[in-house]
């Protein structure tokens, strides 16, 4: 059984500091940028500077 965990994902898009909240399996960055292309889609593409961390 997989076990997800909340995590907040601090990044830039377009030069621009964000954070989104995602449900993932693991902290990775490769998980990061799949969710967060499920958010902005092709926008993905001018994502940098990925940090992620578990939600409070």
């Amino acid at each position: 059984m997989t076990h997800n965990t909340k995590y907040v994902i601090k990044y830039k898009l377009d030069g621009q500091r964000r954070w989104d909240f995602a449900v993932m399996p693991d902290a990775s960055e490769t998980q990061a940028l799949e969710a967060l292309r499920k958010i902005h889609g092709d926008d993905v593409r001018n994502v940098s500077d990925i940090q992620v961390s578990k939600a409070l």
